[in-house]
């Protein structure tokens, strides 16, 4: 059985709005094609999934790559609710590059292979980290009482999606289009 994103061919983005013509997003202005539809994707992932507070796509390097606004998000979830880790895209890209460090340690001492997804449920929230490319993870916080199988296929279509296209050149342009956010 294969699993979503897991085919040698490019998995096309669902139909709906041209995201590459998507530019009322600020921080997607000026970028190629391939940087605006994964901002698309991204956002629609936030938008469509029940649960999600906020995403990162954090490089092999712990650098923040992606990002959800959390704040945005704000009306979608109860006023107790946490906005994610301090609110702060940067702190959820910390966090996801050193669960993604310590599972990746975890995995070669015990000679498990790669890791394919890591899942932390706590008390007031769920955290979800997946590998996308070449040490790429996606991160994703999630409300307590989100349905976790739905989250984590959807993280798994993302990363079917973003996978082929995550170059280095992609990366580099993502990168500076976050310093200068």
């Amino acid at each position: 059985m294969r699993t979503p994103g897991s085919s040698a061919e490019p998995v096309k983005p669902a139909p709906g709005p041209d995201p590459a013509s998507a530019s009322d997003e600020p921080i997607a202005y000026g970028l190629s094609s391939e940087a605006k539809n994964l901002h698309w994707l991204l956002t629609n992932l936030v938008e469509e999934v029940p649960g999600i507070l906020s995403v990162a796509v954090v490089s092999s390097d712990g650098l923040l790559l992606l990002s959800s606004d959390p704040v945005r998000n704000a009306e979608r979830r109860p006023a107790t609710r946490p906005t994610g880790p301090r609110g702060s895209s940067a702190d959820l890209a910390t966090i996801v590059s050193g669960l993604g460090s310590l599972t990746l340690g975890a995995a070669r001492l015990m000679d498990g292979g790669s890791v394919k997804q890591t899942v932390v449920a706590m008390a007031e929230g769920s955290l979800f980290v997946m590998a996308i490319s070449d040490g790429s993870l996606l991160g994703v916080h999630a409300t307590p009482d989100c349905d976790m199988t739905v989250v984590a296929y959807h993280m798994a279509l993302f990363v079917g999606r973003a996978g082929h296209v995550l170059t280095p050149e992609l990366r580099s342009e993502l990168r500076q289009s976050m310093e200068t956010a």
